[in-house]
Parts: C-alpha cells; sequence; structure tokens
C-alpha cells in the first residue's frame, strides 16, 4: 500500500467526513428547533418561489463550457496569424472567456430571480 493510494482514500474519507458533519450538525440543529416546539415549516421558507438550483447550475456550466471552447479556438487563432508565444495565448484566452462566461451567467441568474419575483 504505497503513497499513491492513499491520496485517493484520504481524499474520499475528507469528502465523507465533511459531508457527514454537515448533515449531522443539520438534522441536530432542525431537531433542537422542533423539540422548542417551533414550526418545521421555517426550513422550507423562501423556497416557494425560487429557481431551482439545478437550472442555474446548467446554466453556469454551459456558459463556462461555452467559454472555454470560445477561448481555445481565439488561442488558435491568435496562435497562427500572430507571432505572440504560444505557451501564454492558450491559458489567458482560455480563462478570459471561461470568466467571461461565468460572468454572463451570474448576469443571466440575476435576470432569472428578478424575472421570479
Amino acid at each position: 500500500m504505497g503513497p499513491e493510494l492513499l491520496i485517493p482514500i484520504s481524499l474520499f474519507l475528507a469528502i465523507f467526513g465533511i459531508v457527514y458533519l454537515f448533515l449531522s450538525t443539520r438534522n441536530k440543529e432542525r431537531l433542537a428547533l422542533i423539540e422548542k416546539g417551533v414550526d418545521a415549516g421555517i426550513f422550507m421558507k423562501g423556497r416557494q418561489n425560487a429557481i431551482p438550483t439545478g437550472r442555474i447550475i446548467i446554466l453556469n456550466l454551459a456558459l463556462l463550457l461555452i467559454g472555454i471552447g470560445v477561448g481555445v479556438f481565439i488561442a488558435l487563432l491568435l496562435s497562427t496569424y500572430t507571432s505572440l508565444n504560444q505557451d501564454a495565448i492558450y491559458p489567458a484566452a482560455i480563462f478570459t472567456m471561461a470568466g467571461i462566461g461565468l460572468f454572463v451567467g451570474f448576469q443571466m441568474t440575476g435576470n432569472l430571480e428578478k424575472e421570479q419575483k
């Protein structure tokens, strides 16, 4: 059992520990509130008219991947038709376009939330 096997195992254990701690703490907090007589409906407040999280994640992921694709295309064009350093052009174009894609996704999510209200 070498060190190359310990890394994935420790990563899995760390992720499992974080998720377990989060879920158990949330459960204990909810049970304590219910024991005090607080209505359990407070856990669902603000979720009636909210946009599903899955739609927001898919929107942002799609725009991120589109941005990466456009960044690769722009980098290819720049490296083909200019004498710029190819080692610097590709990461710069990819990260720039991916950031623009995420920013557009953020703006679109804000617009969706405004329309929802």
